[in-house]
Parts: C-alpha cells; sequence; structure tokens
C-alpha cells in the first residue's frame, strides 16, 4: 500500500497544493515554516481522523475558510482507491470513496494505516496524559472497529453531563430548585458510565496488544539494556476488577457528587486515562535519562507498527515528522534501518544534510511547491505552531506538582485536552 497524490484544499498555510508520492522513500525537504509537517500531518489525519499537533479542528483550516479538503490517491496491490476528506469548522467531518456517497470521517478512519514519529514523541513518556491518550486514541482507532464512533459518542455524553453538572451549581448556589436537574444528571451518568466502560474495554485490549512488542523492541533497541513495561491505567479501574462494575462505579459517582458540582466537571472517566510506564520496576517519567526516553517513544511506535501489520495485513505508511535533528547517530540508524523495506516512508526534513543519505529516495522541494507567498504563509503557519503549543503545553509544572487534575476546558467535558482531533466533531 502506498500514497501515490496527496492533494490539500484550504489545509492550513496550503490553500492548494498537490504532492505525488512513490513507493519506498519520499523525502520533502524544506526550510521551516513552508509546510511540510502539515503535508504529513494531513496524510495522518486521513488514517487515524486525528491529529497528533491539536485538540479542535479549527487550526487544521487555513484562516478564513471554513473547510478543509484532503484528497488522496492510494493503490492497494496495483488496485487505486480515491479517499477524500472534508474537516469542517462547524459540524460533522465528512468522506468519500472514489467519489461515492458521503459517509462520516469514521467510517474510513484505519483504512489508510499509518505510523508517525515526531519531535513530540518524548512527551509519550515525559509529558502530561492528555499525549498518551493521543497515541492511544490513534492506536485505538487503528486496531479497534467503532473505536472512533464510541469515542466519539463518549465526548458527546461528557460535554451534557459537564453542562448539566454547571447547571446545578449554578443553581444551588441561587437557592434555585434542582430536582428537575438532578433527575437529568442522573439519564446522563448511566450513559456516560456505559460509553465510557466500552471505551475502558477497547482501551484495555489495546494496550494488551502493545505490551509484549514493546518490551521486544525496546530490549533490540538498548541492547537489551534495561527492561520496560507498558500497562494501562484507566480512571474506570473498576473495568478490570468486576464483570459487572456499573454499581461500583456509580456508587463512585455518588461519592464525588459535591465536588462534580461545585467544579463543574467530570471527576472520572475515560477522559482522564493515562499509560503507565516502567523502566526497570521504576516509572520512567521521573527515572529515566533523555536517551533511554526516546529509545522507549521509538520502540512504542515500532510496537505499534508492528501490531497493525499483523492485525491488518498491510504495512502501515511510515512518517517521520522532522526527527532527525532530535536523534544522535545510533538513533537516525535504528531508524533509517526499521524504515528500510516499509512500503511507503514520508520523511520531513529542513536540510538534505539532515537525514543519512539514502539511495533511491525520491526527493521533494517543498519550496518549489509554494506559491509567491510563501514568506507570509511560512510566518503565519510558524505563528500558529507556536499558539498551539501554548496551549498544549502544561501550565503546572511536572507532573507529581500541583496539577489540576489534567483539567482543562475540554477535559471537563468528556475526552481530554490533547487527544487529537475527533473523527467527526467539530471539536473534541
Amino acid at each position: 500500500m502506498y500514497i501515490s497524490r496527496l492533494a490539500l484544499d484550504h489545509y492550513r498555510s496550503w490553500s492548494q497544493v498537490v504532492v505525488d508520492f512513490v513507493p519506498g522513500v519520499n523525502i520533502m525537504v524544506g526550510r521551516n515554516g513552508l509546510g511540510k509537517t502539515n503535508l504529513v500531518e494531513a496524510v495522518e489525519v486521513l488514517s487515524t481522523g486525528a491529529s497528533h499537533r491539536t485538540s479542535g479542528t479549527l487550526p487544521l483550516i487555513e484562516r478564513g475558510q471554513s473547510t478543509a479538503t484532503i484528497r488522496a490517491n492510494v493503490v492497494f496491490d496495483d488496485e487505486p482507491v480515491t479517499y477524500e476528506a472534508s474537516i469542517h469548522a462547524r459540524g460533522a467531518n465528512r468522506a468519500r470513496v472514489n467519489s461515492g456517497k458521503s459517509l462520516y470521517l469514521r467510517d474510513i478512519v484505519g483504512r489508510i494505516p499509518s505510523v508517525s514519529f515526531t519531535p513530540e514523541d518524548q512527551r509519550l513518556v515525559a509529558g502530561d496524559p492528555g499525549s498518551r491518550r493521543s497515541m492511544l486514541n490513534q492506536a485505538g482507532a487503528l486496531l479497534e472497529p467503532g473505536y472512533a464512533a464510541a469515542l466519539q459518542q463518549f465526548t458527546r455524553i461528557g460535554k451534557q453531563r459537564a453542562t448539566l453538572l454547571k447547571q446545578l451549581g449554578a443553581n444551588a448556589n441561587a437557592g434555585r430548585p434542582v430536582d428537575a436537574q438532578l433527575s437529568g444528571l442522573e439519564i446522563w451518568t448511566g450513559q456516560f458510565i456505559e460509553t465510557g466502560m466500552t471505551l475502558t474495554r477497547m482501551r484495555a485490549r489495546v494496550i494488551e496488544l502493545l505490551a509484549g512488542p514493546f518490551a521486544s523492541m525496546y530490549e533490540r533497541l538498548s541492547d537489551r539494556h534495561g527492561q520496560v513495561r507498558l500497562a494501562y491505567a484507566p480512571s474506570f479501574e473498576e473495568v478490570l476488577v468486576y464483570d459487572d462494575p456499573h454499581p461500583a462505579i456509580s456508587e463512585h459517582f455518588q461519592r464525588i457528587y459535591p465536588g462534580e458540582v461545585a467544579r463543574g466537571v467530570n471527576l472520572i472517566g475515560p477522559q482522564r486515562d493515562d499509560l503507565q510506564l516502567d523502566l526497570d520496576g521504576m516509572a520512567a517519567r521521573e527515572f529515566a535519562s533523555n536517551g533511554e526516553m526516546w529509545t522507549m517513544a521509538l520502540a512504542l511506535k515500532m510496537a505499534l507498527f508492528h501490531v497493525v501489520r499483523e492485525r491488518l495485513g498491510i504495512k502501515p505508511i511510515v512518517i517521520l515528522d522532522d526527527v532527525f535533528a532530535q536523534l544522535d547517530d545510533g538513533r537516525r540508524r535504528q531508524i533509517l534501518d526499521f524504515a528500510d523495506g516499509q512500503d511507503q516512508v514520508l520523511i520531513t526534513v529542513a536540510a538534505e544534510g539532515d537525514v543519512p543519505t539514502h539511495r533511491d529516495a525520491h526527493l521533494i522541494d517543498v519550496g518549489a511547491l509554494v506559491g509567491p507567498d510563501a514568506n507570509e504563509s511560512a510566518i503565519m503557519d510558524l505563528l500558529s505552531g507556536l499558539r498551539e503549543k501554548r496551549m498544549t503545553e502544561p501550565q503546572w509544572g511536572k507532573e507529581g506538582a500541583h496539577q489540576p487534575d489534567d483539567s482543562s476546558a475540554s477535559s471537563e467535558n468528556g475526552e481530554g485536552a490533547g487527544t487529537g482531533t475527533t473523527a467527526d466533531g467539530a471539536r473534541s
């Protein structure tokens, strides 16, 4: 499987662009700010229904536009298929296959599997839980049928429940009756628990699939220096303990009801899930070195590639987005050795010297794709990236210090910040 052509309309910095790729290694070269990452991010969105760079839809759409369109010609065993995704500022994101009937974007998620290696990957170990949930959601979209729909339904119910909690708090503070709202809260809580249990079970299966290959990959990459462990840390931990966890979770909600009303947020649920990454029996984010964290992040992404290939019978497209400037020579060689032999590899670099020489690579000059307003476009895209980075970086210091329970404007409404664009919703 490989993408032969990618066309974007009003996607981030690109008003219009068409890029032709070949099987094997494709290297996109261009200075920072020209939109290299936007090209491979579009492939990621088409593949998983989400971007690891943002938790909403609006940043994906060119300034002043209401819709971004991604089209890709994908070749499966010499059979070409055209996929199209429409990303909307408002309303559901849509998709088409071979110009057929209109579908939801979630309906095509996973059909073009891809695995991305990015400079942000180190945050999978050292960053906030939202970074790990983002990766978990993308893995779930590729490995669990119906995952994108389940995540979207949970998010929608979480938003409704959070809105009702805020209303209850406001009415209680004003001395107004709350009986009717309490009845509504009971209904939304029941749905929140049911959809949350479904999502938790899906995530548990994904982590079970990844744990073994992750340990094996790390052992190989580290030359047997240290043992790692990947485990799921669900907020609804009762799901892993009881055959019927609903009563226990419902009782938990009853205990925390005053706190939820006071804060107007959902205090427990999959929007607060996390992954536990251990190195030699200790929390990696606290004890691992910078090099060990990078190796763990690479091993996790390689494990995802391995599992997707085994489960789907297709080699995912490998995306290497500006990672070589972040890695030492040894890890550069490891990741290139991994990329060798894959059906298609998409690499972005600021200069050809950033990537070791690769025979038979197809070079793409990104500067040649950009129109005469390249400087303005590059500056605006760079500023947009800086704004997104400030919005997603944790504001309460390192984990373990005082943090607001990983709460953000979106985490209180269902799936937490940093989870990536939801497959269909205008905002996640």
